[in-house]
């Protein structure tokens, strides 16, 4: 069997890959883009022909996902946590939907927001929308799972969540393959009703949802990937899942680990083993990375009076990454923390690339609002959110995608003009058209520059969906032609640009401006690509 050392991320893909898959829908978001950019470039993958590109946003990802399964083909959607929040209409309906050929969706979560703008802890949403849910300890469980996955999604016709974090997602590790398995073959539903969520259909398909429920706890309680360890001193019994058995592990490196151990890999929460710890250990302690999510679990159902220790009492900390000096404390170890850093260890501000066309689009729209008091630029999720740092302080809010452009229509219709909305090409097509068609039929007095820099730069440079359509699709949407206007963001065109500007903010309706440049990086490798290309055929 061959073994291969790979990310997390590189683990899910390959297991995808070699479990069936026939399509993987996504949008670029940290920690999960490597799931798909592994498959892009997967010559195996390229063989048997998976479909695997970029969608516009995560809710038309998991409907492609879901459209795939419900022809009967084993597919998997892949976003970070905040993109669940998109996708979470299509995922919630998808269990009752049910379905098809196996359909797995995996979630990244960033616990500590290294790359987010919050914490989140995407277990809730399995549970909420009452599908199963795997959590894998290491990049071999991770692929693993995928394969058990899509067979357990095939068994019980319904969707598998797939959660891990941020450390399992770009840590590396051995994984040993297993044998490839052929893709499903096309087949619809057995019953032709299946994916009609009209009332009385969904009412029916719903109960046979909540039916489905006893098999997948008893499911989850005989699983490979929940597993109870003796352990001799039973004044303390430890509950970990996921990653977090790892940092509980790595303070006993002699493998001697003395209390009781359960570890969680698979949910609905193994009952029967959660009650057998419990009853027998004086008390528990909870490690899960993320939410307490299975903590608040216990204490409703076996709150009997014994300590319940984790998140909620102030054992482990609320927010952020666990590690194993966490952990240690916890359990009264040492602490293994080390000695603090030095103060001439200073943190580096991320910024802005030397020479971005980002920096000279701020800074036209700075000197163009001189004149007006401050708080007027609502921006989004992008490398242009930098600009809310030193030299810049351009923007005033970042919440969401296509936010920008909601909330300066907001303001702008509360009185607040002129207001400017800032996002990229690939947010605009993510969830800002939306918005902008609201502005158009409001006639709302704002501005939206969409900075297109014709990539997805910040995850990694993965295409845009809007490139060569930005004019087209704001003309589509109303915006009248001569206020779409287009320019160069560089040093040598400031004056024109910056003449430009103060002319649409000043207009009383929605304009929208696009400054225009290739992102330098994406230039680089252009003209690398290029290169060796005009070298290979020179050669030929």
């Amino acid at each position: 069997m061959q073994r291969m050392l790979l990310l997390g991320d590189e683990a899910i893909a390959q297991g995808a890959i070699d479990a069936g898959l026939s399509g993987v829908f996504a949008y670029p978001g940290t920690p999960s883009t490597e799931i798909t950019e592994y498959i892009q470039q997967s010559e195996e993958a390229m063989e048997g022909k998976i479909r695997a590109e970029w969608s516009a946003n995560e809710k038309t990802a998991m409907e492609a996902g879901l459209g795939m399964s419900y022809a009967g083909k084993r597919a998997m959607v892949c976003m970070k946590h905040v993109g669940m929040n998109v996708a979470a209409d299509a995922f919630i309906n998808s269990a009752i939907t049910g379905a098809n050929g196996g359909l797995i969706v995996v979630v990244a979560d960033d616990p500590s927001m290294h790359s987010s703008q919050n914490e989140q802890d995407s277990r809730f949403y399995g549970k909420f929308a009452m599908v199963p849910i795997l959590e894998p300890v290491n990049q071999q469980e991770a692929y693993d799972m995928i394969r058990y996955g899509f067979e357990l999604s095939e068994r019980f016709r319904i969707p598998v969540m797939v959660r891990i974090t941020t450390r399992l997602a770009h840590s590396r590790a051995g994984v040993v393959r297993k044998n490839v398995l052929p893709q499903n073959e096309l087949s619809l539903p057995g019953n032709p009703r299946q994916f009609i969520l009209l009332p009385a259909n969904a009412r029916k398909q719903y109960k046979g949802l909540l039916r489905t429920q006893e098999l997948l706890r008893d499911e989850s309680d005989r699983s490979v990937f929940n597993s109870y360890y003796e352990g001799k001193d039973k004044s303390l019994g430890i509950i970990a899942c996921g990653i977090a058995n790892n940092y509980l592990l790595e303070n006993y490196k002699n493998g001697d680990f003395p209390h009781p151990l359960l570890k969680i890999g698979q949910y609905p929460i193994p009952k029967t083993l959660v009650e057998r710890i419990y009853d027998e250990c004086d008390e528990i302690l909870l490690l899960e990375e993320g939410f307490p999510f299975v903590e608040e679990m216990l204490r409703g159902f076996l709150d009997k009076g014994k300590p319940i220790k984790g998140r909620f009492d102030g054992t482990l900390p609320f927010d952020g990454e666990l590690n194993p000096n966490l952990v240690a404390r916890a359990m009264g170890l040492e602490d293994t923390s080390g000695m603090p850093i030095p103060d001439i260890v200073k943190a580096r501000p991320p910024s802005l690339c030397k020479g971005c066309p980002h920096i000279f689009s701020y800074n036209a729209l700075n000197e163009a609002l001189e004149k007006y008091s401050k708080g007027r630029v609502f921006s989004d999720i992008g490398c242009y959110t930098l600009g809310a740092l030193e030299p810049f302080t351009a923007i005033d809010t970042c919440v969401d995608m296509g936010a920008s452009i909601t909330m300066a229509k907001g303001a702008a219709d509360a009185g607040f003009v002129p207001a400017v909305a800032v996002i990229g090409d690939s947010t605009f097509t993510h969830s800002g058209m939306t918005g902008l068609l609201d502005a158009v039929n409001d006639n709302s007095s704002i501005t939206v520059m969409i900075l297109d820099n014709a990539t997805t730069a910040m995850t990694g440079m993965q295409k845009s969906s809007a490139s060569g359509k930005i004019e087209n699709i704001c003309m589509a949407l109303g915006v009248e032609e001569e206020h779409i206007r287009v320019l160069n963001p560089s040093p040598k065109y400031h004056d024109v640009n910056l003449g430009v500007i103060k002319e649409e903010i000043e207009y009383e309706g929605v304009s929208v401006i696009i400054p225009r440049r290739e992102c330098l990086h994406l230039a680089a490798r252009r003209i690398r690509e290029e290169k060796k290309k005009k070298e290979r055929e020179t050669v030929k």
